[in-house]
C-alpha cells in the first residue's frame, strides 16, 4: 500500500498521540537548538559530503574510505567503535536508560570503478562528482545528525547505533547489512540515508534474484562440425522463452537479461555462451515463484538444444546465484513510518510514502524489523552516472526530518518515552 500524496490519492494521515509527541520535541530547547545547528552546519556537510566523495569506494574495496570515516567518529566521540570482518564501520552512542536501539546508517559503496575521477566540481550552484549524492549525501548526513546531537547535548533514552555499511550497491548485495543483522541481535530498529527530499519515506523492499548463466558444449567449426549443439543457440532459447513470462503487475514482479556473452567468431559455434538475469519483485513469494520458472527455463534450453541435434549430454549448464536480496513489506500505520512521517509533517512538509525499492533497509524489513530508508535532502541527479550531481539548497531540511525521526523512535530524556519498541 502506497499513500502518495497526488490529487487523486488521500494524504498519509499521521496518529494524533504521534503528533502530540513531536510538538513536545519541538517546543524543548535541546531540540531547537539541533534543528538550528543543522541549519547553521549545512555547508560544513556539504564540504565533508565532498571529502568523503573524493576517497575511492567501489563495491568490495571500501576500506580507505572506511578509515576515514571510522576517524571521524571517533572524533565526535562515538564509542566502540569497530570494522566487522566485511568492513562495516560501527559505534554506539549511549541513551540513558532501558530504551531500544535504534541503527542509523549510511553506505560506504559507490558504483563507480577504481581509478573513476570523483573530485568534485561546481557550477552553476550544483556539485557535480560520481557518488556525491549515492552515497556522499547520507555518509555526510549521519556525521552532521552526531555534531547536532552533541551540540545540542541531546540525551536519548534508547542507543544509536551509529555507522556506515559496505556492498549496498549493485553485486555487493547488501552484504553490509546482511553481516550487520548477521552477527548482532540488538538491533529494535534501522535508518539508512541516501539521497533524496525529506517528504519522502521508503518503507518496503524491492527483492531481487541474480543469476549468471553458462551454457558450455564442445564447440566446433560452423560448416564441418555443424550439427554440434551451440552453447550460443541454447542461450538464445532460453532468453526468447523467459521473455515471453507472464509476470503480475500488482505485486510488480519483473525480470531481465542484461548482458550476454560468448564465441570466438562467426565461423565458430561457440564453446561457452553466458548471460546475467536479474529478476526482482515487491513479493518474496512472487519472487521465489519467478526464479523456478526462469531456472526451469534454463535447463530445458540446453536439453532442447540437445534434442535438436540428437546429442543428449553434449551442452551443460552452469548456474551461479551473484545476487539476493530479499523483498519485505511493512504496514504503513506501523511505529517506524508513523515515527517518520510525524517528523515529516513537524517540519513542514506532506510526508509522501514512497514505493519498494532496493536499499539497505531490506534485511530488516525482511527480518520483521521496523526499518526506512530517508532522504537526506538537497536536490540530486544523474546518480550511477559520471555526471551525477548534488545541489545544497535547504539540504539542511533532509537532516532535520532525520533527526527528528532519531528522537521520536529512541526518546528523549524527561520529555519523550521512545516510539520504537525493545524486541
Amino acid at each position: 500500500m502506497n499513500q502518495k500524496l497526488e490529487s487523486d490519492e488521500e494524504k498519509y494521515v499521521v496518529a494524533s498521540q504521534v503528533k502530540e509527541l513531536f510538538e513536545r520535541l519541538l517546543s524543548t530547547l535541546e531540540v531547537k537548538q539541533g534543528l538550528d545547528f543543522l541549519q547553521e552546519d549545512n555547508d560544513r556537510t556539504t564540504e565533508e559530503q565532498i571529502e568523503l566523495t573524493a576517497i575511492e569506494a567501489p563495491t568490495f574495496k571500501e576500506e580507505t574510505r572506511g578509515a576515514y570515516y571510522k576517524k571521524r567518529l571517533e572524533e565526535l566521540g562515538i564509542k566502540d567503535i569497530t570494522t566487522d570482518e566485511v568492513g562495516n564501520v560501527f559505534g554506539v552512542r549511549a541513551g540513558t536508560g532501558d530504551g531500544p536501539s535504534l541503527v542509523v546508517c549510511a553506505h560506504l559503496d559507490t558504483v563507480f570503478p577504481a581509478g573513476t575521477n570523483t573530485v568534485a566540481q561546481r557550477r552553476d550552484g550544483k556539485i557535480y562528482a560520481p557518488g556525491i549524492s549515492d552515497d556522499g549525501r547520507g555518509l555526510a548526513v549521519v556525521l552532521s545528525l552526531v555534531r547536532a546531537l552533541n551540540h545540542a547535548g541531546i540525551r536519548t533514552k534508547g542507543d544509536l547505533i551509529i555507522g556506515a555499511t559496505v556492498g549496498e550497491e549493485g553485486l555487493g548485495d547488501l552484504r553490509g547489512v546482511k553481516g550487520l543483522f548477521g552477527s548482532r541481535n540488538d538491533i529494535d530498529g534501522f535508518i539508512s540515508v541516501e539521497p533524496g527530499e525529506p517528504d519522502r519515506i521508503t518503507y518496503l523492499a524491492t527483492g531481487s534474484k541474480r543469476y549468471k548463466i553458462t551454457f558450455k558444449g564442445p564447440g566446433g567449426h560452423s560448416f564441418g562440425d555443424f550439427g554440434t549443439p551451440s552453447p550460443i543457440h541454447a542461450l538464445g532459447r532460453a532468453i526468447a522463452k523467459i521473455a515471453d513470462l507472464k509476470t503480475p503487475d500488482n505485486p510488480k514482479t519483473t525480470f531481465n537479461v542484461g548482458l550476454i556473452h560468448g564465441g570466438t567468431s562467426v565461423n565458430t559455434i561457440a564453446e561457452a555462451g553466458e548471460m546475467v538475469l536479474d529478476l526482482r519483485s515487491t513479493s518474496q513469494e512472487e519472487l521465489l515463484k519467478l526464479e523456478e520458472e526462469a531456472l526451469a527455463i534454463i535447463r530445458n534450453a540446453a536439453e532442447e538444444e540437445n534434442a535438436r541435434w540428437d546429442q543428449a549430454g553434449a551442452i551443460t549448464v552452469e548456474t551461479e546465484q551473484v545476487g539476493d536480496r530479499p523483498a519485505g513489506s511493512q504496514d504503513p500505520e506501523s511505529v517506524i513510518v508513523q515515527a517518520a512521517a510525524g517528523a515529516t509533517s513537524a517540519i513542514g512538509f506532506d510526508p509522501v510514502l514512497e514505493g519498494a525499492s532496493s536499499t539497505d533497509s531490506n534485511i530488516p524489513i525482511h527480518l520483521g524489523i521496523p526499518a526506512v530508508t530517508l532522504g537526506g535532502g538537497g536536490d540530486f541527479g544523474g546518480c550511477h552516472t559520471l555526471d551525477e550531481y548534488y545541489d545544497p539548497t535547504d539540504a539542511h531540511l533532509g537532516a532535520q526530518k532525520v533527526f527528528l525521526t532519531i528522537l521520536g523512535l529512541v526518546g528523549l530524556e524527561d520529555v519523550t518515552e521512545p516510539l520504537l519498541s525493545k524486541r
